[in-house]
């Protein structure tokens, strides 16, 4: 087929652990996985689309004559900075210049590009949890490690002398003794082929006082498309003979379309042909805008009988109350430590509290979108698409066609915000599937109002924590319970491993309504560590004890923990009395293997009962931090995309039906709510780099509820604080 107006690139696949010398330039074959079994495209074919020609491209980095560097970036670009951060640990290594660096999106072939999964299962390229920096934060060092080897080499064969007198400075070959140097340019218009590259000692690998653009200032790649508009999202690409397609889904997941009114619809002006799916109608034509004409006079008879008819969310959260302790079975433990029951049954004190949260939905700024080409033997397609889960994608377009995965071909596109949302393909397969009907290409856009009425939620559920202390006030057990469909989106987040608890039991109680339910950004930390951490500050104030100095005590064996918390604290000045009409409260949280803290400042006005956050100091050890300045950014971003979800943001359903339509009844921050001032401080570490993208949010939560209490002595345990539920509370 020809080529789409605007193509990003796609590069073919390579075998692993050798580089080869082409027209122009040099090429690295470095990966990070084991040996590939099966044969793969020639080193030689040109990347189609590629925006660095000169030079062939290969496994993670080309060079060419004139010393620019392409580095591939295997990493969905979602706005979080990774495709500059995994270019900084390849670029370090080999030290390169980084003005010479240039980054290209890498084919989408997991046994090449992928990180290690989650407990060393396999190969992923799935960008998700926050894991991108530390799963390729080694092998990528490696991969730049390797390819300063293969550039010193071919100086030392070149100028017959020891590679053991050579060095490196950025772009450079150094041979002192003779006081010779060379540029990695002009090593590209010589160099030969190394069939073995060595793998290099960890112990050989830069010392972090060695770092040049780790943990330093590095400008994000993508900010100048960005700016000047030249990025491409695939909502650009256009393909020629391509149609635009729309689809009215059921309200009610798990109905079908049983009748519509078809024959008038493909009487419409510019309607080209309507696709009955099994969960809704698909409308295609030349102009979306005849779509939306076209989609808002169809009248669909659904079928009847999905279990979420019967899924009324507010009434169902309030009956949650009665699952614990009733026997259900079912029920999963997440951790068991001691004897939690009987050191309640036998404490000093003992306090429960329950904590509800409702549904929240994603909010990504771009609708979701995707252009797929089926070919006409229906065996085969092209896939343009921003995307979370590439490999993903891939594998289920593949199944949709009854095809072998290697016969789609996914160009990656940058993408307008995820949160976990584009971590489903949903989307992608229903326009292979319009594609598959009509052998066109289709460019599938969901509107805002499609996103949320049959949207992926982060699940809504109930918390009961028990706890009990001794005679000296010491927290001895802790029982927390959490009730909701979604098990594993549930669990995130409930386990305390910096609390010093002798007796725990943690479980889930798991439910089924039938819902659309998907990882949403911290997944169930948000709500999880909100009732942790306003338990704890209940308990605090029921003892009389200072919330701050209480968390101290609970977590005085850890003490990396207990340097967040601490840093947090006298960054506010805590102890300090707030200005009149404010109060603070402070929260811990761990996500993704780093760990934060914040103390926020809040005021109140009761008439209307809308909380205003003034200020948030926020702490953060991530372990070493490949691009500070990115950092701070990422956790501004998730305090306010936590402070919106704690303020405002709820999803209900009524008979099984989302009752939100767009942000004009969803509400999210605006400007005019966000905080004056936001200030975070990271702390050194040497340790391996850990999740930066969601820490932020977890912390939101119990430090805004505590510091309400602190104002008004009101407990607030229903997320989100609406105006509407804080007067309530405070008439009551």
């Amino acid at each position: 087929m020809k080529k789409p107006d605007i193509l990003d690139n796609h590069m073919p696949s390579l075998s692993r652990r050798r580089f080869i010398a082409g027209t122009g330039g040099f090429t690295f074959m470095i990966s990070i996985g084991g040996l590939i079994n099966g044969n793969w495209a020639s080193a030689n074919e040109d990347s189609e689309g590629s925006k660095n020609k000169g030079s062939n491209i290969t496994v993670w980095v080309k060079i060419d004559s004139e010393g620019t560097i392409t580095i591939l970036n295997p990493s969905a670009e979602m706005g979080q900075g990774s495709m500059t951060a995994l270019a900084v640990l390849i670029a370090e290594e080999m030290d390169a210049d980084w003005s010479k660096v240039r980054v290209e999106h890498s084919p989408i072939d997991p046994k090449i590009y992928g990180r290690p999964g989650w407990g060393g299962r396999g190969y992923h390229m799935i960008t998700v949890g926050s894991f991108t920096v530390s799963g390729y934060f080694k092998p990528l060092r490696q991969a730049g490690a390797q390819a300063r080897y293969v550039l010193l080499k071919n100086v030392s064969m070149k100028w017959k002398i020891p590679l053991t007198e050579l060095k490196t400075e950025p772009s450079m070959v150094i041979h002192s003794a003779s006081n010779r140097k060379i540029s990695y340019g002009e090593i590209a218009s010589f160099a030969e082929t190394i069939k073995e590259i060595p793998e290099i000692p960890e112990k050989s690998l830069k010392k972090p006082g060695e770092f040049r653009l780790i943990g330093k200032y590095v400008p994000r790649v993508d900010i100048p498309e960005k700016v000047d508009g030249s990025a491409i999202y695939s909502m650009d690409v256009n393909v020629p003979d391509m149609l635009y397609a729309t689809i009215l889904r059921t309200p009610v997941n798990g109905n079908q379309p049983e009748s519509f009114n078809e024959k008038e619809i493909k009487s419409m002006q510019g309607i080209q042909k309507i696709v009955r799916l099994k969960h809704g109608v698909g409308i295609l034509g030349k102009r979306y805008e005849n779509l939306i004409s076209a989609k808002r006079r169809l009248k669909v008879k659904w079928s009847k009988g999905a279990p979420a008819e019967m899924f009324d969310s507010e009434k169902i959260l309030e009956g949650y109350k009665n699952v614990v302790g009733s026997g259900k079975k079912g029920g999963h433990v997440l951790n068991q430590q001691g004897d939690a029951d009987a050191a309640i049954q036998n404490a000093h004190r003992i306090y429960s509290s329950d904590y509800f949260s409702d549904h929240v939905y994603h909010a990504q700024m771009e609708p979701l979108n995707a252009i797929v080409s089926v070919n006409p033997a229906g065996d085969g397609a092209e896939i343009w698409a921003g995307t979370q889960s590439p490999s993903g994608a891939i594998k289920a377009v593949a199944k949709l066609l009854g095809t072998n995965p290697r016969k789609i071909k996914l160009h990656p596109c940058f993408l307008g915000g995820g949160f976990g949302r584009r971590s489903m393909s949903d989307y992608i397969v229903e326009a292979a599937e319009l594609s598959k009907t009509v052998r066109k290409p289709v460019k599938l856009i969901w509107s805002r109002e499609d996103d949320f009425q049959y949207g992926a939620f982060r699940p809504m559920c109930m918390q009961r924590l028990v706890a009990g202390l001794d005679a000296d006030g010491k927290l001895i057990a802790w029982k927390h319970s959490i009730v909701g469909d979604g098990r594993r989106l549930l669990s995130s987040g409930a386990k305390i491993p910096f609390f010093d608890i002798p007796n725990q039991h943690i479980e889930i109680l798991g439910l089924s309504h039938g819902v659309r339910l998907r990882y949403w950004r911290a997944v169930g930390h948000g709500f999880t560590k909100f009732a942790i951490e306003s338990f704890i500050d209940e308990i605090a104030e029921a003892e009389g004890v200072d919330s701050y100095q209480f968390h101290r005590q609970v977590m005085h064996n850890s003490p990396r923990a207990l340097k967040v918390l601490e840093t947090a604290a006298d960054m506010a000045g805590w102890g300090r009395k707030p200005p009149d009409g404010h109060a603070f409260g402070i929260s811990f949280a761990e996500r993704s293997g780093s760990l934060a803290a914040c103390v926020v400042e809040v005021s109140l006005e009761r008439s209307s009962g809308k909380i205003k956050v003034h200020r948030v100091w926020s702490s953060l050890d991530a372990g070493i931090v490949v691009q500070p300045d990115n950092a701070v950014a990422q956790m501004e971003s998730a305090i306010i995309y936590g402070l919106s979800s704690v303020l405002s943001e709820r999803i209900t359903f009524k008979d099984g039906k989302v009752q939100q339509s767009n942000f004009h009844d969803y509400h999210v921050m605006r400007i005019s709510d966000a905080p004056e001032e936001i200030h975070v401080k990271l702390i050194d570490s040497h340790e391996s780099p850990t999740g930066i993208g969601e820490t932020g949010l977890p912390i939101t939560g119990g430090a805004v509820a505590n510091a309400v209490a602190a104002l008004t002595g009101i407990r607030l345990k229903h997320l989100p604080f609406t105006p509407e539920r804080v007067k309530k509370a405070i008439a009551s």
